[in-house]
Order: C-alpha cells, then sequence, then structure tokens
C-alpha cells in the first residue's frame, strides 16, 4: 500500500504541537507589531520583522493542515489584543531581547514537538520551524555581539587534564563538608536560569505599569517577587563562589502608564514564561548535583507551580482560558 492511500489522521501529540504552536504564534504577533510600530534602531528593526514574518508564516501553515483535517483553528490572539497607538513601552534594544529569548525557548520548544510527532508532513512542518528559529536566534546572537552587550555566561579557566570522581561525599557535597566549587553543567544553568528571570522582571514590570486590574496587578507584582528570589539567590550562590552575578544589560522600561497589550495577552504571556521556568528550573535540577543547589530548586519548583495555578485562575475566571483540544469523556458518553 502506498504512502498516498495510507493517510494516517493526526495524532493526539501532533494537533498538541500545532495547537500550542499557533496560540503562541498569535501572541508573539501582537508583541512584534508593537515593537515594529515603535522602531527607532535601524539594526534591530530587519530582525523584528523576520520574527513576525515567521510567525505569521507558521499560522498560515498551520491553519492549512487543520483545516484539512476538519479541526477547529484556534482563537489565539489578533489585532484586538494590541494597540499600536499606545507608547512605546520598552527601549529601543528590549525588542532584541525579546526575539533572543523567546527564540531559544522555541529552539527547545520545537524540538520536544520534531522528536514527538511522526506524520511526514507534521515531521517536515517542525523541522522547517527548528531550521529558522535557529537562524533567527543566531542573528540575535550576532547583533548582540556587534553591538557588544552581550552578556556571557561566568568564564572558568581551561582544564589541563581529564578527571574522574574520586570521593562520593565531596563530589554530592553534603550539608556537613565542604562544598566543592561548581562545575560547568551547574554555572551554565545557573547563567541561564538568570538570564531569563531578568528577562521576565523586564516584562512584568512594564506590565505592571499599564495594567489597570487591580486583582492582574497584584498577580503581576507576585510574579516580580519570584523573579527577584530566583535570580537573589542564583546571583548570591556565584558570589560566594567568586563568580561576578549576572546582570542583564538593556533591561529598562518606558514611562509609559498606556497598555499596548489586552489584560488577556499579558496574562498569557506570563503563565506561558511560568511554564516554561518549571521545566528549566527542572533541568537545572537534574543536572545539579550539590545539594544545595537542588535543595534550593526543590523548594522553587512548587511555588513556581503555585505561581502557574493562580494565574490560570485567573485566566479561566476571566474566560481567557482557551482549552487545549481533548479526549472524549467516555464516562459522560456513557450514561444513559
Amino acid at each position: 500500500m502506498s504512502a498516498e492511500q495510507h493517510k494516517v489522521g493526526l495524532s493526539s501529540t501532533e494537533i498538541a504541537g500545532l495547537w500550542t504552536t499557533y496560540i503562541n504564534d498569535s501572541m508573539s504577533i501582537c508583541i512584534s507589531k508593537h515593537f515594529l510600530h515603535h522602531a527607532n534602531n535601524e539594526d534591530v528593526k530587519p530582525i523584528i520583522a523576520k520574527s513576525m514574518a515567521l510567525s505569521e508564516q507558521h499560522l498560515k501553515e498551520i491553519a492549512q493542515i487543520l483545516q484539512k483535517e476538519n479541526c477547529p483553528i484556534p482563537v489565539g490572539f489578533s489585532d484586538e489584543d494590541v494597540n499600536l497607538n499606545a507608547p512605546p513601552l520598552f527601549f529601543d534594544l528590549f525588542p532584541l531581547s525579546y526575539v533572543y529569548g523567546m527564540s531559544r525557548m522555541g529552539l527547545v520548544s520545537y524540538g520536544l514537538f520534531l522528536s514527538n510527532v511522526a506524520r511526514e508532513d507534521i515531521r517536515s512542518f517542525f523541522s522547517q520551524c527548528l531550521v529558522s528559529t535557529k537562524d533567527l536566534y543566531n542573528e540575535a546572537i550576532q547583533l548582540f555581539l556587534t553591538k557588544g552587550i552581550y552578556d556571557r555566561p561566568p568564564m572558568i579557566p581551561y582544564p589541563d587534564h581529564v578527571e574522574f570522581v574520586s570521593k562520593k561525599e565531596t563530589f554530592i557535597s553534603k550539608w556537613f563538608e565542604q562544598k566543592r566549587p561548581l562545575n560547568v553543567l551547574e554555572l551554565s544553568e545557573m547563567f541561564f536560569n538568570i538570564e531569563r528571570n531578568y528577562f521576565g522582571l523586564v516584562l512584568l514590570t512594564g506590565f505592571i505599569q499599564v495594567t489597570k486590574d487591580e486583582t492582574i496587578q497584584h498577580y503581576l507584582k507576585k510574579g516580580k517577587d519570584l523573579a527577584h528570589k530566583q535570580i537573589q539567590f542564583l546571583n548570591h550562590t556565584l558570589i560566594k563562589e567568586d563568580l561576578m552575578g549576572s546582570i542583564m544589560v538593556n533591561s529598562e522600561v518606558s514611562t509609559s502608564t498606556v497598555s499596548p497589550f489586552s489584560d488577556k495577552l499579558m496574562m498569557c504571556l506570563i503563565t506561558m514564561l511560568n511554564t516554561q521556568g518549571v521545566s528549566f528550573i527542572g533541568h537545572a535540577l537534574s543536572v545539579s548535583s550539590r545539594i544545595d543547589l537542588a535543595s534550593e530548586y526543590l523548594k522553587l519548583i512548587p511555588e513556581i507551580l503555585q505561581y502557574g495555578k493562580d494565574g490560570t485562575d485567573i485566566l479561566i475566571d476571566r474566560k481567557w482560558l482557551e482549552e487545549p483540544p481533548h479526549a472524549p469523556n467516555r464516562k459522560e458518553l456513557a450514561k444513559i
């Protein structure tokens, strides 16, 4: 039987990847429109435009796939969620940080989606997403380097020989023993979690400034406190190890109090970033063998999860949470 004759429908994993990508890219288009509308830096404009064009292409391709399968197209976000008449909320270089941060997360997400799908056209779609996002990420990094504003991870002397662990107690660094120096796996995770939280702080600072909803403002302030807590712990650990703490260079927010985005978009973006935060902290935990690091990560994960639940509750209360496609409730269907 030929591949043409044997047509397989979309699996739940394939629908999940397409649905998530559609929601996230429709949100990204709104944010890119605001950035592009106010962009004054001629070096940054093209990368914002490219990011928006990629998102628009993704929406078009996903809509075509779903229509062929007679699946509903998600609502996502639209021009109703962005106000181009609002003044710029962030300074000129933050859009570059946004493209960099979101493309980094996109590389992780698309890699995961690609590894979980099987149908040829869906594999092709996510393969293209991965390649184009990789190119966007590289362009953002190169522009950072050109402008001299890329905040590099901590540098250490090159190793001059290969070592094997000889003492289990020293490697794991129990509570009452002298802690060994941080290894490169732990340092890498710490740096990028600091960077990710600084990125979140900038967004949260801007969103707190422009929302007029007290409930949402209170929620965003809690998120800011949680991001500060993570940065403080990670930076303090680096400083104790005689390694300089990481500082984000272009983290300025304008003085505008007019929101360029709907409260729905701001809440959904922060909730999405919080979900990613759970994954990144979990990964940091998985490669950290020093007990002080592992213990702190274990404390943070429930707090991040609770913050995510609080955000989801607000989205549900406001009827802003678009429900992912789900399996039928067989128990309900079986009722007479």
